[in-house]
């Protein structure tokens, strides 16, 4: 008996694809990783202006220890911007990529995960990147806040113990 592929109805393909636990969550084979690195070391040498503009105003940005890194690979997806440590990754939607049911698929998987998706527009991004600089830097300023709380927050955790010396 043959095998019939078939396309599951849209309302079915709107969740997330599970993730098996091992190492990042992610089952890619590697030559479809290696295909990805590939693209994203092309996207790397050949950026689009709002891609520039963008990464200049993040490099001027008050970012403090956290840096972004360009087009990064996480799972299987290649996302524009990513900052490790945060958990924060930045996207920008260029009129020419694609399909806005694909983007929430991708942006669902990779909360799933535990990145903070942050997606911004290419005209916004060409208007005013220092402005959307900020907005993101905001969104990673409320990400250390509640990666910090949730530290606090675990049990077993030490409490802070009262300082001494100087006191106002």
């Amino acid at each position: 008996m043959k095998k019939v592929l078939t396309v599951r109805p849209p309302e079915d393909r709107t969740e997330a694809p599970q993730l098996e636990r091992k190492g990042k969550g992610w089952v890619i084979s590697e030559s479809r990783l290696d295909t990805l690195h590939g693209n994203a070391r092309e996207m790397r040498r050949n950026p689009t202006p709002a891609h520039i503009a963008l990464g200049d105003a993040l490099a001027r940005a008050e970012l403090g220890k956290y840096r972004f890194r360009r087009q990064v690979v996480i799972g299987s997806a290649i996302v524009d911007f990513a900052c490790d440590p945060l958990r924060v990754v930045v996207q920008i939607d260029d009129s020419v990529e694609g399909d806005p049911a694909i983007d929430r698929r991708r942006d669902a998987s990779l909360e799933e995960v535990g990145m903070t998706v942050v997606r911004v527009s290419a005209p916004a991004v060409l208007a005013d990147a220092d402005a959307v600089a900020a907005a993101i830097v905001a969104k990673m300023k409320a990400r250390y806040e509640e990666q910090r709380a949730k530290l606090r927050a675990r049990p077993g955790s030490r409490p802070q113990a009262p300082r001494r010396g100087y006191q106002r």
